[in-house]
């Protein structure tokens, strides 16, 4: 079967910068749905007509991606308002924040403490790979028809581009 749109594809993948930073591996298969939400525009698009086996090469511009990175989503807050127990890497939806958003912050990003000092906290709301050329070689491991359920949703659920909340510490974007 080849990919087309609303088939589900499931890939394995090295994600790098353009110095060959490994960013993240996956090793076994992940589903993600072809014309959902699930995979950049860029990946969706080059996948078109490939089969199980077939193997990719893609770079992938920032503005193709996440957009460049703007410093004018950075914000100080003053440390006081955080709990005690705040680390670098935490990530806050903006209804977790412990404070209203300062003025022009956006209302559907994601936050991230970027640095914690003795008087303030730096937020972080660009996407963490902002800014960053990429270099994806992805392998077709499987290729299937969507369910009406996975079209009706937009996603298989995997959503690797989706950054969600997570634990500090933790260093997977998937």
């Amino acid at each position: 079967m080849e990919i087309t749109p609303q088939c589900v594809v499931a890939l394995t993948w090295t994600l790098k910068d353009t110095l060959g930073e490994e960013l993240d591996v996956l090793d076994e298969p992940v589903e993600f749905l072809v014309g959902g939400g699930d995979l950049l525009a860029t990946i969706e698009a080059a996948l078109q007509g490939h089969a199980v086996g077939d193997t990719l090469q893609l770079h992938i511009e920032p503005e193709q991606a996440f957009g460049d990175f703007d410093d004018q989503l950075i914000f100080l807050q003053p440390r006081s308002q955080f709990p005690a127990q705040l680390a670098e890497g935490m990530v806050f939806e903006p209804s977790a924040l412990p404070f209203p958003l300062p003025e022009g912050a956006p209302r559907d990003a994601l936050y991230t403490v970027t640095d914690v000092y003795p008087d303030h906290v730096v937020l972080d709301a660009n996407h963490p790979l902002a800014g960053i050329a990429l270099r994806i070689a992805l392998t077709v491991r499987g290729v299937r028809e969507a369910s009406e359920e996975e079209i009706g949703r937009g996603s298989v659920g995997a959503g690797f581009f989706t950054i969600r909340p997570q634990a500090p510490g933790s260093d997977s974007l998937h």
